[in-house]
């Protein structure tokens, strides 16, 4: 896997390799600041690699995401939020094979991944989805002893199903969902580190990254299925 990652990493483009330099070097000082956290900086390390290459449309980042999954996991036991726990252990994990596997059915011939975009209904469904799911989970989650903000872990919990289910699926909507889980996440992590919590200042940071890179793919799947849809 390093082999393979150290060869898309030579094809990246400037920005690319500033953008993910500066949140790494970021990352360092805060690990070092906040008494050297290795397990955030480790998550935050795979979660930024992750998230670039699944905006490249790379099938290596599924191999990264296993890395992010179960470290991001034991940083929410760690903090309290049970339920980020559960949606990584029993949705993430799983699904990130089912997912692997359905894009490595879709690459084109020139490497590229085959995008796809939603109806207006199917935008709709995700909607009502997100809203329904994360009032009723919230509700669950108030109910265990020792649970942090259940609403804001509810809203996490619930848009990251919907926005992983989609990007399993190739759509390029999957991006405007993960923008609104991003800002919820930073809000989340943001009030964990104002109560003392050792990951909480990388998990902000990580979060933070992943805000900015969800603007970078939505844009670039949406310049990707605009020019399919010019070829044919």
């Amino acid at each position: 896997m390093l082999l393979a990652l150290k060869q898309h990493l030579s094809l990246w483009s400037l920005f690319e390799r500033i953008w993910v330099g500066c949140f790494i070097s970021i990352a360092i000082f805060i690990s070092f600041w906040s008494g050297y956290d290795l397990l955030g900086f480790a998550a935050f390390l795979s979660g930024v690699l992750c998230v670039v290459l699944i905006a490249k449309g790379l099938l290596i980042s599924f191999w990264v995401g296993y890395i992010n999954i179960l470290l991001y996991a034991w940083s929410a036991w760690l903090n309290g939020l049970y339920g980020e726990v559960g949606l990584n252990l029993l949705f993430f994990l799983p699904v990130n094979v089912v997912g692997h596997c359905l894009w490595y059915r879709n690459i084109q011939a020139n490497g590229q991944l085959e995008i796809r975009r939603m109806s207006r209904w199917a935008v709709l469904l995700s909607a009502i989805l997100c809203a329904a799911g994360t009032f009723l989970l919230g509700r669950l989650l108030a109910l265990i002893a020792g649970q942090h903000t259940p609403d804001l872990d509810a809203l996490t919990n619930v848009f990251s199903v919907v926005a992983f289910s989609l990007q399993m699926l190739r759509y390029r909507e999957q991006w405007l969902v993960w923008l609104v889980l991003d800002v919820v996440s930073v809000v989340m992590w943001s009030l964990r580190w104002y109560h003392g919590s050792p990951q909480g200042a990388m998990m902000v940071l990580m979060w933070g990254a992943y805000l900015g890179n969800g603007i970078y793919g939505w844009i670039s799947w949406n310049k990707r299925v605009k020019e399919a849809h010019a070829a044919r």
